[in-house]
């Protein structure tokens, strides 16, 4: 058996949102998305599958966490 595909892509949105942000693929299917809206300074997850392991949820958090976003806190 091998082991999970993952993908990470940077995505930004200007319409109808303002910011930033991570979606993380498995297998080449979307599983979740952290995003960080510049307008309303708030970050938030979506989560595409029913649901993901805490340990899933954890490495994609610190993924959005490391990446730098330039010019903007």
């Amino acid at each position: 058996m091998s082991e999970p595909k993952d993908r990470v892509v940077v995505a930004s949105d200007v319409n109808p949102r303002d910011g930033i942000g991570v979606e993380i693929y498995r297998d080449d299917e979307l599983v979740v998305e952290i995003f960080r809206d510049d307008t309303n300074r708030t970050r938030t997850v979506t989560v595409f599958k029913e649901s993901i392991s805490l340990e899933l949820m954890e490495e994609c958090i610190q993924t959005f966490k490391k990446k730098k976003f330039r010019g903007i806190s």
